[in-house]
């Protein structure tokens, strides 16, 4: 792909999220993971977003092994990440969760946003996807939720070193488009009014559950021409789920708080009494924002990969929408699906 046109007809309305082929959380075999990459190119999913952070390399290897095989003329679109730094490990217990992946990568990752790290890492990333160019390539994690206090020097790491590794990067055609993978909305916005980015991969903040991004970044992205990837269309899990099911509810990647899992339970009534199931609501309700490009759902098995692209395909009826607006549970301002339901 010489050139990376950003619209929903390149990129299809469903991604593929490969955070779970790095083990997120728990170990998937790698006939699995290899299963799952199959099947959303049989299903005609058309872009497939990893990272470094993911099982440190694990992800990127087996999305690398699995589409040298199912892409050999590299027509698909792959995304990954810069910002973090694969650190060697030794004496480690590969069996147990190190920073929420299990993994049996002798690493951990560090976050380093210089130059000579973005420019390290993405010839690293380009090994292990045994690809020739990556088509967007993000940076991951910045902004003060991750960071805190150290967020200003961070901050200006990245905006003095690593954004002009990306810039020539994506000058000289070695990458087709960079942007900002995050899961927060205001370090997005610092970041352009600061620099040129072609895509924000926004994780869990723009959802059924909540919309604050209309507020301005969404108003700004649509200013700027800066398209929207939606990940974390579940908000880690809540809305795959549900809320009466017997553990654990998580949301932002932890337990849930009584008020957000209050939301969801008066979401997850709503659309019980239009029949719909609660994830496909979840799924096909940020595609209705023009800026939205695509959603990009974590899909670890053949098996979430087709559910998948069932709820996104969906009949979903029109006053289901009406009445969560009208519930106050999704805003007025907030784009809705209409019928013909959307297509992978």
């Amino acid at each position: 792909m010489d050139h990376l046109t950003l619209d929903r007809e390149t990129f299809g309305s469903l991604g593929f999220g490969g955070a779970v082929l790095g083990n997120l959380y728990a170990p998937v075999p790698d006939e699995v993971a290899q299963e799952a990459t199959r099947a959303a190119v049989e299903l005609g999913v058309r872009y497939f977003d990893t990272a470094p952070h993911y099982g440190f390399g694990l992800s990127e290897k087996r999305l690398g092994t699995a589409l040298r095989e199912l892409d050999p003329g590299a027509r698909l679109i792959v995304s990954t990440k810069v910002g973090r730094k694969l650190a060697p490990r030794t004496g480690i217990d590969t069996s147990v969760a190190r920073q929420g992946f299990v993994t049996p990568e002798p690493y951990e990752s560090e976050f380093d946003y210089t130059y000579d790290c973005v420019m390290r890492t993405y010839q690293e990333s380009l090994r292990r996807l045994q690809r020739e160019r990556i088509d967007i390539l993000f940076v991951h994690d910045i902004g003060r939720v991750t960071h805190g206090e150290d967020h200003p020097r961070r901050f200006a790491e990245f905006m003095n070193g690593g954004y002009r590794a990306m810039h020539e990067l994506r000058t000289s055609g070695a990458v087709g488009a960079i942007g900002i993978g995050v899961n927060e909305t205001q370090v997005c916005e610092e970041a352009l009014a600061h620099a040129d980015f072609d895509v924000v991969l926004l994780a869990g903040r723009y959802t059924l559950l909540e919309q604050a991004a209309l507020d301005t970044l969404l108003p700004l992205c649509e200013r700027r021409g800066v398209k929207v990837v939606v990940g974390g269309p579940y908000n880690s899990g809540i809305l795959a789920t549900g809320v009466r099911r017997a553990g654990a509810v998580t949301y932002n990647y932890s337990a849930a708080p009584q008020e957000i899992v209050a939301r969801a339970a008066a979401i997850e009534s709503i659309c019980d009494a239009h029949d719909a199931p609660l994830p496909a609501a979840a799924l096909q309700f940020p595609l209705s924002h023009p800026q939205v490009l695509t959603v990009i759902a974590g899909m670890g098995t053949r098996e979430q990969v087709k559910q998948a692209a069932d709820y996104l395909t969906r009949p979903l009826p029109q006053q289901l929408w009406t009445d969560l607006r009208t519930a106050g549970l999704i805003r007025p301002d907030a784009p809705t699906p209409r019928a013909p339901p959307l297509s992978t």
